[in-house]
């Protein structure tokens, strides 16, 4: 009998993608997440709602895990964790307590029978079934670029920068508090609902003229009102999103600056990093990921700023050689869950199997093997 077959007659796999703002979750074969809810985390002694990775101690962020889980599973998946398999999508460079944490939990905790940790950017890009890409992930705390060729990360050529939904949430915060906007409306709901509904990624040439200054700005579009409620239905406020705010929002990733940091310089560096002889197979094969790609006008803004990066910059342009246009694959499905995808057909296949840490082996020494550790990579015999 063919090992796939002996995997779909179990129960299926538990596929976790726990991102800074949201998790995903759901089951390994599906086309898509069954939930995505907020990584917050009510606590069961104090009742209050707290974001999950906001903690103290260490002690502090097991007890968290436990509650967030216990109620990923029993309130939103309704099953049992108790013997089950599941599948992790993390950070490559994402922190080591947290992942050691987690297994602890899932083990020990919830009696999990094995646990596949597996890295964002190869799952996102398997959801393709190609085997070289940039991959750039723009998430809530950071935008992360990652070039994988023939199916391998490319670990000396990742890059990443703090800008994602989290700078552009301040950054709606800033105007809207200088329009006259009382700070204590702009809960970090608000701002998201603002970003979502109201914002979008302005043209290359409309951004040149903002970021020159002066009297002959652009006009810029219709200002829109938005009602911020509170917990009561009845109590409600109306307030003035300028028309300026709504397209500059996002200027924070592609700002200039001496450090030359912004995303347009993110993915050209990285491609940098990598030998000559990928660079034009990675500059045609650009895959963005991530709730923060799904923006309008983000795609259009960011290839017109890498087209001209590559002309009229002269550190680049001595650098990169030949006619090169920068080429984006199509996500399947919405780009906020293509990593979960990823891990929701890898938990469909034999590596659930082979390559999963069995609670067995975890329990002999209570550790997750790291590719980042050397002791977990010496070879047999050293």
């Amino acid at each position: 009998m063919p090992i796939y077959e002996s995997v779909m007659q179990e129960k299926p796999p538990i596929v976790l993608e726990i991102g800074t703002a949201y998790t995903k979750l759901g089951f390994a074969a599906e086309p898509s997440p069954r939930k995505i809810v907020r990584t917050e985390v009510v606590l069961t002694t104090t009742g209050c709602t707290k974001r999950l990775f906001d903690y103290d101690t260490t002690e502090q962020l097991y007890d968290q895990i436990v509650d967030f889980l216990q109620s990923l599973f029993f309130k939103n998946l309704l099953v049992s964790p108790k013997e089950r398999k599941f599948v992790v999508v993390e950070n490559t460079f994402g922190p080591t307590l947290f992942r050691e944490k987690l297994a602890r939990v899932l083990f020990v905790h919830f009696d999990a029978s094995s646990v596949l940790f597996v890295p964002v950017h190869l799952m996102a890009l398997s959801t393709l079934a190609v085997p070289t890409a940039l991959v750039v992930d723009i998430g809530y705390s950071e935008t992360s670029v990652m070039p994988v060729f023939s199916g391998v990360q490319i670990m000396s050529a990742f890059r990443d920068q703090s800008y994602g939904g989290r700078a552009v949430h301040a950054e709606i915060k800033r105007q809207l508090m200088e329009t006259g906007v009382k700070e204590s409306l702009l809960s970090e709901g608000v701002l998201e609902e603002i970003k979502v509904r109201t914002c979008f990624v302005t043209t290359f040439e409309r951004a040149q003229e903002y970021a020159k200054g002066g009297e002959d700005l652009p006009k810029p579009p219709p200002a829109v009102e938005f009602i911020v409620r509170s917990d009561d239905p009845d109590d409600e406020e109306m307030i003035q999103v300028p028309g300026r705010l709504r397209e500059t929002a996002f200027e924070v990733m592609f700002e200039a600056s001496n450090e030359r940091d912004s995303l347009p310089h993110l993915i050209l560096r990285s491609i940098l990093d990598c030998t000559v002889d990928v660079r034009k197979s990675l500059v045609e094969s650009v895959f963005l990921i991530g709730g923060g790609s799904m923006h309008a006008g983000l795609l259009a803004r960011l290839k017109h700023e890498l087209q001209h990066l590559l002309v009229k910059d002269s550190f680049y342009k001595t650098r990169f050689h030949g006619d090169l246009q920068f080429k984006f694959f199509p996500a399947v499905g919405h780009q906020n869950f293509t990593a979960w995808l990823g891990g929701a057909l890898c938990g469909a296949t034999d590596h659930v199997q082979t390559r999963s840490l069995a609670k067995d082996t975890y329990l002999k020494n209570e550790h997750v093997p790291d590719w980042s550790n050397l002791c977990d990579n010496r070879p047999t015999g050293s």
